[in-house]
């Protein structure tokens, strides 16, 4: 009877863990980047480019994959609390790229600017910034 009161526990403890995990698709309309010049100073943004690629937040293996020309993928390290302001709900992520080096990304929801959401990647020397929404699978 013990054994079978540790395999519910256990298969209920799965079954959890599995429901709060989730895949988010975004798509991608546009990006600008943002990048650091010779002498470490923060330049001007590109232009708005537009574009059409998916994102993925897959929080079951901890990654966010950027469907572009180069395929970006991005190891979350650890979840930052939510943080919302009067302009801004901002979803922020402590991550790793493919040499384990640490940088944010943040999925910011613009609540003065009719719910526009844009993705920002700030990694040490470039920023890329893409504006997103909600992917609906056909």
């Amino acid at each position: 009877m013990a054994k079978l009161k540790t395999l519910i526990i256990i298969l209920f403890l799965a079954v959890g863990m599995q429901a709060s995990a989730q895949v988010y698709r975004f798509k991608a309309t546009g990006f600008s980047v943002l990048e650091k010049n010779e002498k470490g100073k923060w330049g001007d943004w590109s232009p708005l480019q537009k574009t059409e690629l998916i994102i993925t937040l897959d929080t079951k293996k901890d990654r966010i994959i950027v469907y572009s020309q180069e395929i970006q993928l991005y190891k979350i390290v650890t979840y930052q609390p939510e943080e919302e302001n009067d302009d801004d709900l901002i979803y922020g992520f402590s991550c790793a790229d493919e040499e384990g080096n640490p940088f944010t990304i943040s999925i910011i929801t613009r609540k003065k600017q009719g719910g526009r959401k844009q993705l920002y990647i700030n990694q040490k020397n470039v920023i890329l910034m893409y504006n997103i929404e909600n992917y609906k699978d056909k």
